[in-house]
């Protein structure tokens, strides 16, 4: 509907620019043929041997003549016409025109060879003779120049800026139609590629739910030489989960079905909390964490799910990138917003790699792209929820320097 409201207001900008250009041409055309009429009138008022030559077609005199009346007649009618064009061309009007010369008593003495069937559309310009035509005939004579379809003549004269502008427009329709079928086809397909996404993963909550059955039955029977196998069993399919989860939760943010509610929630105590828990996982992997909070309640309106689990993402983005981790997480208040910063000591991202990490799917090509686990969905995510939080989201790393993220929430007044 934008489209077309656009289009049609770029026509009438056009069609008002036309109108403005035809007004400009009438103009000018008037100022040149007022310059041309001046000196046709000079011209037709002395003794010349045009003059002289339409003074005896108009007195009708071929005495001393190798030629009739009739021939000195139509021999003046081209002379004149000759005459006019070649005036009216120097002025730099080529328009087609007829004329009529006259007298005031409404008796016509010469008429152009070239005339125009529509009369009323005519615009005439009189140019009144005197001197010695008018003094050898005894009257005064009137010179009528006639344009047919002046308007047309004009059009033509603009064709150099109204063409270049509808070829211009034209082009613009088209590349914007272009672009919304591109953007509905790429739409299309993203949507489609969701759909199909979504319902794989649904398909396979069903077998991950049915492997978590099965191993709670096995606790019971299991030897103990073999619980380790078990035990790592659980914890992939754990881990499974938790990337079905995460991809069914992202895509319902995306497509809007999901709202999250905001609500007043003192985040310290459960940034404290992950804190701990990462403290003691990384006790198991090796990661020397540690983390300072600054005292006082945190107050935000959020939704505590979503939060927890994007700072368990930057925390767990924080320890793959380093064969000896080392994280550290810092929460504190600036003015009026709430400051969590994660920094690790990885191999840090390159400026063109910083501008693409948020796009879905996308990781960072190096050496241990398979052996660092992931799909490209944690900072996605992360992201997605700061944004709907009306909070920020900021990355600031070097390569082999480590990489901060920061996420700046809005604190509550009250």
């Amino acid at each position: 509907m934008v489209f077309i409201i656009s289009a049609i207001g770029l026509l009438v900008v056009q069609y008002q620019y036309l109108k403005v250009g035809l007004v400009l041409a009438n103009s000018q055309f008037s100022k040149k043929i007022d310059e041309v009429r001046a000196v046709i009138s000079k011209d037709l008022s002395e003794y010349n041997a045009l003059t002289y030559s339409l003074g005896r077609t108009l007195r009708e005199d071929a005495s001393q003549l190798a030629i009739d009346l009739d021939s000195l007649q139509k021999m003046n009618q081209y002379y004149l016409n000759d005459y006019l064009a070649y005036q009216l061309q120097v002025s730099g009007i080529d328009a087609p025109f007829s004329y009529t010369l006259s007298s005031k008593d409404s008796v016509t003495y010469l008429l152009s060879q070239q005339t125009f069937s529509n009369e009323e559309e005519l615009k005439f310009y009189p140019i009144p003779i005197k001197g010695y035509l008018s003094d050898s005939l005894g009257k005064d004579l009137v010179l009528q120049l006639g344009f047919s379809d002046i308007n047309s003549y004009f059009l033509n004269q603009l064709n150099g800026l109204t063409i270049p502008g509808l070829v211009f427009l034209c082009a613009i329709i088209l590349v914007v139609i272009w672009v919304l079928r591109s953007f509905y086809w790429q739409s299309t397909l993203i949507t489609t590629t969701n759909d199909f996404i979504n319902n794989l993963t649904h398909e396979l909550k069903t077998p991950v739910f049915s492997i978590g059955i099965a191993t709670k039955i096995l606790e019971e029977e299991i030897p103990p030489e073999k619980q380790n196998i078990l035990e790592l069993i659980k914890r992939e399919t754990q881990r499974l989960k938790i990337h079905i989860d995460k991809v069914l939760e992202l895509a319902s943010l995306e497509s809007g079905k999901r709202i999250i509610h905001l609500e007043a929630v003192d985040l310290r105590p459960i940034i404290a909390r992950i804190a701990d828990d990462f403290k003691v996982l990384g006790t198991y992997d090796n990661i020397d964490f540690s983390y300072t909070l600054e005292e006082g309640p945190y107050c935000i309106k959020g939704e505590i799910f979503h939060l927890e689990n994007a700072l368990f993402n930057l925390l767990d983005n924080a320890k793959k990138y380093s064969k000896h981790p080392k994280i550290h997480l810092e929460v504190k208040k600036e003015a009026s917003q709430l400051c969590i910063v994660v920094r690790d000591n990885g191999k840090g991202i390159s400026k063109k790699e910083i501008k693409r990490i948020f796009t879905k799917y996308y990781r960072i090509k190096n050496d241990d792209l398979h052996a660092v686990k992931g799909y490209g969905l944690g900072l996605t995510y992360v992201k997605k929820i700061v944004k709907l939080h009306g909070g920020k989201l900021k990355v600031s790393s070097k390569p082999m320097s480590g990489t901060q993220f920061t996420i700046l929430l809005k604190l509550l007044k009250n």
